[in-house]
């Protein structure tokens, strides 16, 4: 173990326990009270309230206002902030993030049950790519300074934005930025992957005042208008449909098929979503959706002749 793992690890061991002697660091990372000595003023020069206590009950402690009162939350309450900063970690790998669960993890009871719910995303190798936007708007948006970039809308048109950032949102699988944007005067949101060459200024900005305004479809609506789709879909999926849309929108159809009524976008968005199901779904209304569905599906065909 390294010194600054080492360093990581005193940490979370003095935010779990009040005092703890210096023999006994010594003795589990197995070095010299001298070096567990020189530790702590590390610690302390990095401004870690760390206090001594000397006699026969001595050692080291961190100043009770640098920890967070658990009796306000309870071991449950711990663990399941644990579950979903564990969910959000995965996504942003933000080294914030993974310090703080650090720090709540030294906080909940050891004979807490561990591991009890897991939480997977796809290791996708272009959310690391993201991260140094990710925390520049974060930056920004705590600051209040604005930020400029090029963006790239869905239809391919490129422009230079400057913005006056107000929130980031993670929406299924992509982050957003939105805020104010001065060439459209309005507030808007800009998919993180989309934007190239973001600069964060140090000109600062002041809240704006009463309602946000309202934004435009071609760029900004996270949420897009949906439409009431029924599809019939093999009862070895149902499961999926189960979690997006719950068991009261299915129904029974025939022994082999259910039937299900769900809400999807009328554009390529929505064709995506249900084409991913393959042969196991089929829309039966309405109609004009089932008619722009199989377009979609014959331009893909299409793409693919016969040699």
């Amino acid at each position: 173990m390294d010194k600054v793992e080492r360093l990581i690890s005193i940490i979370m061991i003095l935010l779990k326990k009040d005092i703890v002697p210096s023999n006994e660091f010594a003795a589990l990372f197995n070095v010299s009270k001298r070096t567990i000595l020189r530790d702590m003023e590390t610690l302390s020069l990095s401004n870690i309230p760390i206090y001594s206590l000397h006699g026969v009950h001595g050692g080291y402690g961190i100043m009770e206002q640098y920890k967070v009162d658990k009796r306000l939350l309870s071991s449950s309450d711990l663990e399941n902030i644990l579950i979903a900063l564990g969910g959000l970690e995965q996504i942003t790998l933000s080294e914030d993030v993974e310090m703080t669960i650090r720090k709540i993890e030294a906080m909940v009871s050891p004979l807490a049950p561990k591991g009890s719910i897991q939480i997977s995303f796809y290791n996708w190798e272009g959310r690391p790519e993201l991260s140094h936007t990710l925390k520049l708007c974060q930056e920004a948006i705590l600051k209040r300074t604005m930020v400029s970039f090029d963006y790239t809308d869905k239809n391919g048109m490129a422009t230079t934005r400057t913005v006056e950032p107000d929130q980031l949102h993670f929406s299924e699988t992509s982050w957003y930025l939105k805020g104010f944007c001065l060439q459209r005067m309005d507030t808007r949101s800009f998919k993180l992957s989309r934007m190239e060459h973001l600069v964060r200024s140090e000109q600062t900005f002041s809240p704006r005042a009463g309602p946000a305004g309202q934004e435009q479809e071609r760029e900004g609506r996270i949420q897009p208008e949906l439409t009431e789709v029924k599809v019939l879909i093999k009862r070895g999926i149902q499961d999926q449909f189960i979690e997006r849309y719950g068991r009261k929108s299915i129904e029974s159809y025939n022994a082999e098929l259910l039937l299900a009524t769900i809400h999807v976008p009328q554009n390529s968005i929505g064709y995506q979503f249900l084409a991913g199901f393959g042969t196991g779904l089929e829309i039966i209304e309405p109609i004009p959706y089932r008619e722009e569905f199989r377009d979609y599906l014959l331009e893909i065909v299409d793409k693919y002749p016969h040699r």
